[in-house]
């Protein structure tokens, strides 16, 4: 019924490492050097820490100081939202007197950080969601004097609806210009430009893993980075915001995966793999449904097959060689999917979710061989009543 043959369709969760990324880092792992020590070899190390710090400001259009290295998108987030808050608290003022937004849709490590801060006593309120979508409106009537922060994400990890953005920053600076924006922007490189100021943030989280770059390193860019307080203390590297040994092989990997994503060219063919693939399940699985927006990364498509058991499915795609899922990797514990089921209040649509996300390795065979592999798995399920 299967082959053996394996189609990686997961890149929402981890993309493959590309070779450049890897060489990269496998010649950075050479050097011995701490990077903070006064002699060659950490002097060597030093270089090519700051280089990968350079060429990353460059692609985010800022200052190299606005570049701060992390283990990944959710020690990124968390230092954006906790260390805010934290510097707050630390100037003199009351937890209840802070008022932060959130979207509820939002990755894991946002909603981490956001439980963290309510348990402090920080005033923590969503942001109101359409189907797939931000009510803008609803939100501009929860910007109030107390509001500092609000978070959000550029592009949903689970779905792929991209999210107003710039709208959002411009109804908050409408109501109060200090509010800081922080954006997760981690699922985004492949698809779209990481200008901090074209997105209109004051701080953007972004994961290696996601784009192509060796796991275990992802950055925070933050246009003030003086408002932000360390979570962990007992060094001073990153500016004191995050005490560690850095690696710069790590980071050259990563620096070198965001070069080569060019985003317009995949954006577009994207967008026409997307259609093809589309066109093949729902001419097939009619009672096939698309989650989606009306603005969206072509990349990362979600659908619902109410009535099955999409978990099932999924380890049989896996073993026909086709790696697949059906939510965020970091819930998959959980019982359906909590963003679907928060965009369309509907419990069948989220328990029956796939996710098919892809790069710019993939081929249109590779889509195509899944298209008819989902096929044959869905008919399988529903002719043995499984």
């Amino acid at each position: 019924m299967f082959s053996k043959r394996r189609t990686y369709l997961d890149w929402a969760a981890s993309a493959p490492v590309s070779p450049e990324a890897l060489s990269a880092f496998t010649q950075g792992a050479l050097l011995c050097g701490n990077p903070s020590s006064p002699h060659t070899e950490g002097l060597e190390a030093h270089e090519l820490l700051e280089d990968a710090r350079t060429r990353i400001a460059r692609l985010a259009s800022v200052k190299k100081e606005a570049v701060i290295f992390t283990s990944g998108a959710t020690e990124s987030n968390a230092l954006a939202i906790q260390g805010f808050v934290q510097k707050k608290i630390q100037e003199g003022a009351e937890p209840s007197e802070l008022h932060i937004l959130y979207l509820p849709t939002a990755h894991a490590s946002t909603l981490g950080a956001v439980s963290f801060l309510q348990s402090m006593g920080v005033s923590c309120e969503e942001l109101p969601v359409t189907e797939f979508g931000i009510d803008l409106e609803g939100s501009k009537k929860l910007l109030k004097k107390e509001t500092v922060f609000v978070a959000v994400d550029l592009v949903c990890g689970e779905t792929g609806v991209r999210y107003p953005v710039r709208d959002l920053k411009r109804l908050i600076d409408a109501s109060d210009s200090s509010v800081h924006l922080h954006v997760d922007a981690s699922q985004a490189p492949l698809e779209e430009s990481i200008e901090l100021t074209r997105l209109g943030a004051d701080s953007l989280s972004l994961d290696a893993q996601k784009v192509g770059g060796v796991r275990g390193m992802g950055v925070l860019i933050v246009s003030r980075v003086h408002r932000l307080a360390p979570l962990v203390r007992g060094g001073g590297q990153e500016q004191g915001l995050r005490p560690g040994t850095e690696s710069p092989a790590l980071a050259d990997s990563f620096a070198t995966a965001l070069e080569l994503c060019n985003w317009k060219e995949f954006a577009e063919r994207a967008q026409t793999q997307r259609k093809m693939l589309l066109k093949e399940l729902k001419g097939e699985i009619p009672e096939l449904v698309c989650n989606e927006g009306k603005e969206q990364a072509a990349h990362i498509l979600n659908v619902s097959i109410p009535g099955l058991d999409t978990d099932y499915i999924v380890a049989l795609m896996d073993e026909a060689g086709i790696a697949l899922s059906t939510k965020s990797a970091c819930e998959t514990d959980a019982l359906g999917s909590r963003v679907i089921e928060r965009f369309t209040g509907d419990p069948a649509r989220a328990q029956a979710t796939l996710r098919i996300s892809w790069g710019p390795s993939t081929k249109d065979r590779e889509l195509a061989a899944c298209a008819k592999a989902l096929v044959r798995a869905v008919r399988f399920v529903q002719g043995n009543g499984v």
